[in-house]
């Protein structure tokens, strides 16, 4: 069982910002987006700090949609750090290159490592599957939102019901 110091420090990639501009007529689709949109007003509670990145903040940037761009632009003034990249996130996403991640998410995890978050929240399913098997690899924990939230929620049913 995973346990987590409070306040958690959760990094949610664009796949996951972008979740609510997904087609919803699938389950799978409409339950990560349910989640996620369960997860940001949770920042403002002061439970959970909302950890960014300037390779977040450059991807949102290169969304062609105006309306999704802005739309997330404006959800994430919500971030409580946004980690900069610099020459120790660019090195250690040389490394995570190495291990097979694409440039992109290599910084995102790079960034996520620096930022010290306890969870990196993806829908991506590459990312995700890469990152379980190379987890000994890496120094953040990596899933998917709805599977997480699962997990926290299983986590504290048991706690309670000690």
């Amino acid at each position: 069982m995973r346990t987590y110091q409070q306040p958690l420090r959760i990094y949610l990639d664009t796949c996951c910002l972008s979740c609510p501009f997904d087609d919803q007529t699938q389950t799978r689709i409409r339950q990560e987006t349910e989640v996620i949109s369960w997860i940001i007003p949770q920042f403002d509670l002061g439970d959970w700090y909302w950890i960014s990145s300037d390779v977040l903040v450059e991807e949102v940037e290169q969304i062609r949609d105006l309306d999704q761009r802005l739309q997330i632009k404006d959800l994430m003034t919500n971030t409580h750090r946004t980690v900069p990249i610099g020459a120790s996130e660019i090195l250690r996403g040389k490394q995570l290159g190495t291990l097979g991640f694409k440039e992109e998410d290599a910084l995102h995890l790079a960034c996520a490592e620096s930022g010290s978050v306890d969870v990196f929240l993806t829908t991506d399913d590459k990312l995700l599957g890469k990152a379980k098997r190379d987890s000994s690899q890496l120094h953040v924990y990596v899933e998917n939102p709805y599977t997480w939230l699962q997990e926290i929620t299983e986590n504290e049913r048991i706690r309670n019901d000690r």
